[in-house]
């Protein structure tokens, strides 16, 4: 009889489901719903929160569609997320089972996202400096913390356990008293050092960190407990995987060889490789530098270069397009819209326009703005405009991690993947252009995939026993 491993992905926009069989590794199911979670902004305060009881409705619909008989023969659960942001909750009391064979949020915040804005540059040079090599930014969890700390303190007292929306669905599934959380989502918080697997205790404590709030740190692909009540069909006693973060589930999807590069562009985009067993990243942050080094699995680490300006570009272009149209009058829908710029770039095969698409800054220069230079009376046409874009979006993220270096590193393939890439033919023949290395398409990145992925290769049996736990 077949088995199968659930993988779960807790998006920042949507929920999805996969059931994979074990021994083919293959999807033989899959669901994926809006979780329409986001919580408007009254503060003023570039807050971005996110409601999660509407999160975990969201996510007990999708798994509710995935067929039942199937779901009785899972024996692996994986889940991932978005990362960085942070959830609280109360020990013993984060959720109700009374409901039957879910489970609803119970005594939680809100989720505070990794898009959030409340730590601004000033408040942020006002922390301790990390002892890891990756820098604390505005929507980690720690900072986020650190900001409750200064600003709303008693807002911390109603909680005791804190994690990503990911490790929440984990602790909950388990029934968990304390928050599990492994190295991808760790260094996504900051003030945690990826070489010791350990978080900057003394450093915290001595800024007034509340350090019963860190999360209890085991390793990457280990699990974390098994559920404690049936599951939409799924056995109470199956194991539970620690949660993984989204990006590194997204390139274990898609991660073939090691001479291969993923290239995402979705929202934002990311261009991504492994770095050789033996790496090993600096002591310290590199704030100035346009790569960072996130935790993969086992010791091993990805180069990352991680745009804030992807698909969002293009989608506020046409936003900008509709927007002018509606002035004059016309009210044209947006999709109608984008095809039609597209269509125009297309017979437009180049330009000499040149568009810096940087609106949305980024974390290593987060000052840049986008300007357009080169302006001619023969260039702006729509499809000059549009192919000038398209090409700045694929130009900015090679200038953040350059051909060259691929090559030097040894990389001989790209695989292509992303909602933006997919759908819009210009921007991959831009980003054939712009590398030297052949670009392949169709092994879409997908958390969902991933995790699941990583419970079938990574584990042995069902019957694996939970890891020992590391210290803080």
């Amino acid at each position: 009889m077949s088995s199968y491993i659930l993988g779960l992905d807790l998006g920042t926009t949507s929920v999805k489901a996969v059931l994979l069989e074990r021994k083919s590794r293959a999807v033989i199911a899959s669901q994926s719903l809006p979780s329409a979670s986001d919580v408007a902004d009254c503060s003023g305060l570039q807050a971005k929160e996110q409601d999660t009881i509407r999160i975990i409705d969201c996510l007990n619909r999708c798994i509710g569609l995935l067929p039942r008989d199937k779901l009785q023969h899972v024996d692996r659960i994986g889940v991932s997320g978005q990362m960085h942001g942070v959830l609280f909750w109360k020990a013993k009391s984060g959720c109700d089972w009374s409901s039957g064979n879910f489970f609803t949020a119970h005594d939680t915040s809100r989720l505070i996202t990794w898009q959030d804005g409340r730590c601004s540059n000033k408040f942020l040079s006002s922390l301790p400096k990390p002892d890891s090599h990756l820098s604390v930014a505005t929507g980690f969890g720690c900072a986020t913390i650190f900001w409750y700390i200064k600003h709303r303190p008693e807002f911390l007292k109603d909680f005791t356990v804190a994690g990503t929306i990911h490790d929440y669905v984990v602790s909950m599934l388990c029934g968990l008293e304390t928050c599990l959380m492994t190295p991808q989502n760790a260094a996504s918080w900051g003030f945690y050092n990826t070489s010791t697997c350990l978080w900057n205790v003394d450093i915290l404590k001595a800024a007034g960190f509340p350090l019963h709030l860190l999360p209890q740190c085991v390793p990457s692909a280990e699990l974390a407990g098994q559920t404690c009540s049936d599951w939409h069909g799924i056995p109470a006693g199956t194991p539970v995987g620690a949660a993984l973060g989204d990006f590194q589930c997204a390139v274990y999807s898609c991660l073939s060889a090691q001479t291969d590069a993923v290239l995402n562009i979705s929202t934002s985009a990311q261009l991504t490789f492994a770095m050789p067993a033996d790496f090993r990243p600096p002591d310290s942050p590199q704030p100035d530098s346009s790569t960072t080094f996130f935790p993969y699995f086992g010791s091993s680490y990805l180069a990352v270069a991680a745009s804030l300006n992807g698909g969002n570009v293009l989608a506020a272009f046409v936003d900008t397009l509709a927007g002018w149209m509606k002035e004059f009058g016309v009210e044209v829908s947006e999709e109608s819209l984008y095809e039609k710029m597209i269509g125009c770039a297309l017979k437009q095969e180049s330009s000499d326009l040149r568009v810096s698409p940087t609106i949305l800054g980024e974390r290593h220069d987060p000052f840049s703005l986008g300007q357009v230079t080169n302006i001619s009376a023969s260039n702006l046409s729509l499809g000059h405009v549009t192919r000038a874009l398209c090409r700045g979006v694929v130009d900015n993220l090679t200038s953040m991690m350059p051909a060259e270096r691929l090559r030097r590193a040894g990389v001989s393939r790209i695989v292509g993947s992303g909602s933006a890439l997919a759908r819009n033919q210009v921007l991959r023949q831009e980003v054939e252009r712009a590398f030297m290395q052949s670009v392949i398409y169709g092994q879409n990145a997908d958390s969902a995939v991933g995790v699941a992925l990583v419970f079938c290769d990574r584990l042995g049996s069902a019957e694996d026993s939970c890891p020992e736990r590391m210290p803080i």
